[in-house]
């Protein structure tokens, strides 16, 4: 009789329950339930709904129990860096404000008056995003400092999750991390660090690594979804989670979690929080069995997603990626720059680049789309050589995992330009990664290069270059 695993996988933008289980000696998976997620507007301020978040985990789990399936656990991943306080009751003060709400603007200042951005950097290995927890909390010290006064807890969001399924309060590392209040040495809240920014460090949870077992379902949560089952911390930041499911157990391998946004990297064991790799943006977050996630970010597929939204929001990827493909056009722009994150027009955005430096200037979708694919390949082949200049070795393979590794002419123009074999998939990287952090917990693999090899022997991956 098989073994059911269950991830809660909660994007920014829709939620997914997926089932794994170990068949023959292969991983499938199941997706058993979906639901939306997003900000909404309350009291000035974009939150997040965590009330609906918990009923539609709840709902997903009922769904596995209507088709029979059980799950011996469960985990729950989500974004970084967004997070709740409780008061001595565990009631939530406040509102879950999200990581794309105003609140942050110029808190970046009022941390570098107390803490200068390099020392930060050094101490923490971070790189800046205005939405970090840490500019977050100074916010609310700024704004609402009753809010702290009162906090008996912080809880990022998965673990948040968690403790309502549990009644454990614990912090997993990886999620950590996206505070950057983390130091990356001792794997441990930066406790000085918290003191000189003024917050409460009595809100702070132990830490805890991925893997670890916190205990079942509550009672009540029990009664209402039908069955008990084991609480396991997964990597709950959605990126480690991601990297746990590359299909190698090479050693220094370079990876691209590919979707939305790409974060190109290497699992290292210790930071890396010098001035050059500060300049180069490169961040240390928290992986499994307490590695490194030495990664940057690239825009990613965010690009195509924009142009293809205005111009043909019914056309497949795929086919947009196939008739690219047949495109003559050579031009390339810096996939980097600021005009591309959020402009009122990417196509236009797009033209207005090629324009301004001389080059063939696309019309149609397609040619829109082999300048954004070939931008794209150029883009990560740089990265590349960044990467092997901070680290100091040489990576003969590029594992592209998530949703962007079906992109196959951008696999194809990946390896050309980087020099190096691309292997692409699996495309569930994610759901994947918690998965597995649940399967060694309950010893179905007796570590993570075993799981990787399953993996790799699991899905297809497709070779390239």
């Amino acid at each position: 009789m098989e073994k059911y695993f269950l991830a809660v996988d909660i994007g920014a933008s829709s939620g997914r329950h997926i089932l794994g289980c170990l068949k023959d000696g292969k991983i499938e998976l199941e997706e058993v339930y979906r639901f939306p997620n997003g900000m909404d507007e309350k009291n000035g301020s974009l939150c997040w709904d965590t009330d609906r978040l918990f009923e539609e985990i709840l709902n997903g789990m009922k769904k596995c129990r209507e088709i029979g399936k059980i799950p011996m656990s469960i985990g729950v991943d989500t974004w970084g860096v967004d997070f709740v306080l409780l008061d001595k009751d565990d009631r939530m003060i406040g509102e879950a404000v999200g990581y794309r709400d105003s609140r942050t603007d110029d808190m970046d200042q009022a941390v570098f008056e107390i803490v200068p951005e390099r020392e930060l950097y050094a101490r923490t290995g971070i790189q800046k995003a205005i939405y970090n927890t840490i500019y977050q909390l100074m916010a609310i010290k700024k704004n609402h400092p009753e809010y702290l006064e009162k906090a008996e807890t912080l809880l990022m969001m998965p673990d948040f999750f968690h403790f309502r399924l549990s009644g454990k309060k614990v912090q997993e590392y990886s999620e950590a991390t996206t505070s950057q209040l983390v130091d990356p040495k001792t794997r441990n809240w930066d406790y000085e660090l918290v003191e000189k920014l003024g917050f409460p460090g009595k809100i702070l949870q132990q830490i805890e690594m991925p893997g670890t077992n916190i205990g079942c379902l509550k009672e009540d949560i029990q009664r209402e979804v039908g069955f008990n089952c084991d609480v396991i911390l997964p990597p709950t930041h959605d990126t480690a989670s991601a990297v746990m499911a590359v299909p190698t157990d090479a050693k220094d391998t370079c990876y691209i979690s590919s979707g939305t946004w790409s974060l190109m990297g290497v699992e290292r064991e210790e930071p890396d929080c010098s001035d050059k790799s500060r300049e180069r943006n490169f961040t240390n977050e928290g992986g499994y069995d307490g590695s490194i996630t030495y990664l940057t970010n690239i825009m990613g597929l965010w690009m195509i997603q924009s142009v293809r939204n205005k111009l043909a929001p019914d056309k497949g990827y795929g086919e947009i990626c196939e008739e690219a493909s047949k495109e003559t056009i050579s031009s390339i722009v810096d996939a980097q720059d600021d005009a591309f994150l959020a402009p009122d027009d990417m196509a236009e955005a797009i033209r207005d680049k090629c324009r301004s430096t001389g080059q063939e200037i696309p019309e149609t979708l397609p040619q829109l789309a082999a300048v954004i694919y070939r931008s794209l390949a150029k883009c990560y082949a740089d990265k590349l050589k960044e990467i092997e200049e901070l680290t100091g070795k040489k990576y003969d393979r590029i594992h592209i995992i998530g949703g962007g590794s079906n992109a196959g002419w951008l696999n194809e123009l990946s390896a050309k330009q980087a020099g190096v074999k691309v292997y692409a998939g699996p495309g569930e990287a994610t759901a994947l990664g918690n998965i597995l952090s649940q399967m060694i917990e309950n010893g179905l693999f007796g570590s993570l290069e075993q799981a990787r090899r399953c993996v790799a022997d699991s899905f297809e991956i497709k070779e390239y270059g």
